[in-house]
């Protein structure tokens, strides 16, 4: 959620902003702004609406300086307005901020320090701007400390002062921010996405350090002013991967990624010959790992439908009994946990706020942490023991696909490494890899059905409602398909276990009720054909997806998804696929901004 992006150097600061904000468009926004020092005073602009209404309120305006902070903005504190937006100022346009989070403590900072200040709008970022300007003595950086003090809550934060023309100060807590290190030139960012086409070395901020950068360079210290020797990383990502390269959307460039990244997820990481895995991150020794009593997913949204998927895996393969917890809710049911209990947060960005918190309350009571995710340098990455990045390359369409399938190659591969530690033989392990490897040739299978599922959405795209429906290993299937309908097409969709449709939800059947079942052949198949049945005799319009060379299911379908055979654990991996693309077509021709949907975020980093 909003976006941060800043410079200091010798360039233009403003293009290099506007572009920068729009890599950061797939985030989720609502409102977007600019502030540039000229070296005398700060310029602030700031327009409703998407980065192009800025744009156009720019263009006939001269506004030129080396040094500028900007921001997208997601509305919490206040609604959506131009009062509302970043950067926010204080008392004067000397002393700007932009601002990732919450400040909790705003009325009590309000009440306490700002008396006879005007507010000019509803944020409790522009009462921390207020803040800072009443501890400013001439020193930024110590202005901000002193400040940051006194709050309480969660910040991305970087501020700018016109008596101080040449620094940029920053500062963390919760809320991610990286330094980008050019050629005498530093950039500041939510994430590496706006920096790739001008640096790759980076710096990430943890959680209750200041960075004062200045054309010479950058130091890093804590809120009590002691310094902190910070290490580079190398980002391997380049700016055309997170381009379109000819697709409509990114969603669908991301949905086609699905078998190259695939491959990158499970490269070296496994053993066909001896029928293992092996994920050297995890920083367990056989013994520890032998010890293990218990796994716990925490995750949020997609990324908890693929936790389901691997908890399936993780029992059938390993005999490990595995939880999956609703990250959000970890944290306040007072959960058991000793130190024989393996917990993995699972998280695209490995910055969401949630699953972040109930990893630290896993740490604190004793279990081995570990995280599964997709950004390099990113907290999840920095604060857990251990764990896996799953390499799906820079996704930006705020409804994720490739790396729900990455996610779903690696808890796989963690269920094949403790399994053949347990009860999972040589031959079955062996057998899982080689049809793990045949994956992407059949993901491409389903990729070339796009024309096919795109007319099945169409038919549908104008229903009110709709029913998803799975048994066993392709339940989270149905979970995960009706989650993408939702959040990007606005249909009202949710998903049932077929085996529970006689306790409710056969109340909702009809002719104007589409259905969508997944009957792939296994072993579960003929409990999930006499579901079906169920469904027909209710006249509920019925599409299918089935495995390719299963004839019968036509005389129970309107509408019918040929699948490739693969192993039943291994279904949500093309399963799934079709379900991106239907739900993306069905937005598409309701006319949805399918990459960036109303009121979403990429990177949820507030609770």
């Amino acid at each position: 959620m909003c976006g941060i992006i800043g410079y200091i150097g010798k360039k233009q600061a403003l293009p290099i902003l506007v572009n920068g904000l729009r890599r950061l468009e797939y985030r989720g926004y609502d409102s977007a702004g600019v502030a540039i020092s000229d070296g005398k005073k700060v310029a602030r602009v700031r327009a409703m609406g998407k980065i192009d209404e800025l744009a156009n309120k720019l263009k006939p305006m001269t506004i030129s300086g080396t040094v500028g902070i900007a921001h997208t903005r997601w509305a919490t504190h206040g609604g959506v307005s131009e009062d509302n937006a970043h950067p926010h100022a204080a008392c004067t346009d000397d002393l700007v901020i932009v601002h990732n989070g919450i400040i909790e403590n705003y009325r009590e900072l309000k009440d306490k320090f700002l008396k006879g200040h005007e507010l000019k709008s509803q944020t409790d970022t522009e009462i921390l701007a207020h803040l800072i300007e009443i501890f400013y003595k001439g020193n930024l950086t110590e202005a901000v400390r002193a400040a940051l003090k006194e709050v309480r809550g969660t910040y991305g934060l970087v501020a700018m002062h016109s008596a101080e023309p040449d620094k940029l100060v920053a500062a963390r807590l919760g809320s991610p921010l990286v330094i980008g290190v050019g050629d005498d030139e530093y950039f500041l960012a939510s994430d590496t996405s706006p920096m790739l086409a001008h640096t790759k070395e980076v710096v990430f901020l943890d959680d209750g350090e200041i960075a004062e950068i200045t054309p010479a360079g950058f130091k890093i210290s804590n809120l009590n002013s002691k310094s902190v020797d910070k290490v580079s990383s190398k980002i391997d990502w380049d700016e055309a991967s997170a381009q379109k390269q000819g697709f409509p959307h990114f969603m669908l460039k991301e949905i086609f990624d699905q078998p190259a990244v695939f491959m990158d997820a499970i490269r070296g990481r496994y053993n066909l010959a001896e029928g293992t895995a092996h994920l050297g991150g995890l920083n367990m020794t056989i013994e520890q790992m032998h010890k293990i009593r218990r796994v716990i997913l925490l995750a949020c949204g997609t990324a908890s439908y693929a936790s389901l998927v691997g908890k399936y895996a993780m029992e059938r393969l390993a005999g490990i009994p595995t939880e999956v917890d609703v990250a959000s809710e970890f944290r306040y049911r007072d959960p058991i946990i000793d130190h024989h209990t393996l917990v993995f947060g699972i998280s695209q960005s490995g910055e969401t706020a949630d699953t972040l918190a109930a990893l630290r309350e896993a740490k604190r009571k004793g279990a081995y942490v570990r995280g599964i995710v997709n950004v390099i340098g990113s907290t999840m990455a920095r604060e857990t023991d251990g764990g896996t990045y799953m390499h799906a390359g820079p996704e930006l369409a705020v409804a994720s696909t490739k790396a729900y399938t990455n996610m779903l190659a690696v808890l796989i591969l963690y269920a094949i490494q403790f399994g053949r530690l347990n009860r999972l033989t040589e031959a079955t392990g062996e057998r899982l890899i080689a049809a793990l490897l045949e994956i992407p040739e059949k993901m491409k299978e389903v990729l070339a059905l796009n024309d096919g599922i795109k007319k099945i959405a169409m038919k549908y795209k104008d229903s009110a409602g709709m029913l998803f429906l799975g048994r066993g290993v392709n339940y989270p299937v149905a979970l995960e398909g009706s989650h993408k309908l939702k959040e990007i097409s606005y249909i009202h969709s949710e998903a049932y276990p077929a085996g529970e449709m006689k306790h409710g939800a056969n109340a909702l059947l009809g002719p104007n009720f589409p259905v969508l079942a997944i009957i792939t052949k296994n072993q579960l198949y003929e409990k999930m054909r006499s579901n079906v049945e169920e469904v027909k005799a209710r006249y509920s319009p019925l599409i299918l997806v089935a495995t390719v060379g299963d004839e019968s299911v036509s005389e129970l379908a309107d509408d019918i998804i040929y699948v490739p055979p693969t192993m039943e654990l291994l279904e949500p991996l093309l399963n799934t696929i079709a379900l991106q693309l239907f739900a993306y077509h069905s937005a598409v021709a309701l006319g949805r901004d399918v990459d960036r949907p109303r009121n979403l975020a990429k990177s949820v980093t507030v609770e």
